[in-house]
């Protein structure tokens, strides 16, 4: 082992980064304190394995952690982030090596150090998203000295750029999902939204005569009138009376082509032929061969000026 050729990086060499804008990034992963998943889980096992290491894992440092999405030959899934070889190892040019922890004065004391799991080696690659941001570091972690070869250390760097690989992929099918998520839910709004544009458009309603219903096409009614608990439907026809509410009836007809001009008047608006002072002249029923019979609906002031609103006026 050549020191010379393997002694940690100082400091000073390690990249400046704006912590804000790196957990904003970390944290659009929504992969922190979520569960373990196999191809990390497989990622750190053939990291240990081609380091020859019993201790590798897939490291993401937040503002006070770092936290372990994988962990082999470890079984704590997270430690302080001021005892993290990692938060050093993340803002690296390259692979992060720690041949011998106890020889280090940056790490001497520290408790991982100095107590369970002892680490003496330590090698992370830094995991960096698309923009350069460091999240953490894929590692590998000894019990003893030692020092990696160069293949080790390039199988290091391939395996951190497919943890991101797979990051990258996670938060894809997250941000698919919530996309996903937000189509259907646009699509119950438009199914609810025509739903209850179909209720008001329909063209017939049926109405209950003594033991029978009768269908009636909206586009026959000439006006609807109120009569206590009883509403009487004028087509150009007849009359049906039935028993309900102006409000209930109202629910039933198509909105554009009806309006409502009285507390007690509904009319069609294609049936008006004039208006005359506070009243509608409707086009009324031909008696025979003789002319139509207008016929005279009041308007109730405070109906007025919506009933004007919704007439085509030159």
């Amino acid at each position: 082992m050549n020191p010379s050729l393997n002694a940690t990086p100082p400091d000073d060499t390690l990249r400046q980064v704006n912590e804000a804008d790196r957990l904003e990034t970390l944290h659009s992963y929504q992969v922190l304190d979520t569960g373990q998943e196999q191809v990390f889980t497989d990622i750190a096992q053939l990291s240990a394995f081609i380091c020859g290491t019993p201790i590798s894992l897939v490291s993401l440092i937040d503002d006070s952690r770092q936290w372990f999405k994988a962990h082999v030959g470890l079984q704590t899934q997270q430690t302080p982030r001021e005892h993290a070889f990692c938060q050093y190892a993340m803002r690296a040019s390259d692979v992060y090596e720690v041949y011998d922890a106890t020889a280090d004065a940056r790490f001497a004391n520290n408790p991982l150090v100095t107590s369970d799991p002892n680490i003496r080696f330590y090698a992370g690659a830094p995991l960096l998203s698309p923009e350069g941001q460091p999240l953490g570091t894929l590692c590998a972690i000894d019990t003893v000295p030692r020092v990696l070869t160069a293949d080790q250390r390039d199988a290091l760097r391939i395996l951190a750029r497919q943890v991101m690989a797979q990051l990258e992929l996670r938060r894809v099918r997250l941000q698919l999902e919530d996309e996903r998520q937000k189509l259907e839910g646009v699509l119950r709004m438009a199914n609810h939204t025509g739903d209850s544009l179909y209720a008001n458009n329909r063209t017939e309603i049926f109405v209950k005569q003594d033991q029978r219903l009768v269908r009636v096409l909206t586009a026959d009614l000439q006006y609807i009138e109120a009569l206590g608990d009883y509403v009487n439907l004028h087509t150009t026809r007849e009359r049906l009376t039935m028993y309900g509410t102006m409000k209930d009836l109202e629910t039933k007809l198509p909105v554009r082509d009806f309006a409502r001009i009285h507390r007690k008047y509904i009319v069609r608006l294609d049936r008006i032929v004039s208006i005359e002072a506070d009243a509608a002249l409707l086009d009324g029923v031909r008696d025979g061969s003789g002319p139509r019979t207008p016929v005279r609906v009041p308007i109730g002031s405070s109906y007025k000026a919506g009933l004007l609103a919704r007439l085509n006026l030159v």
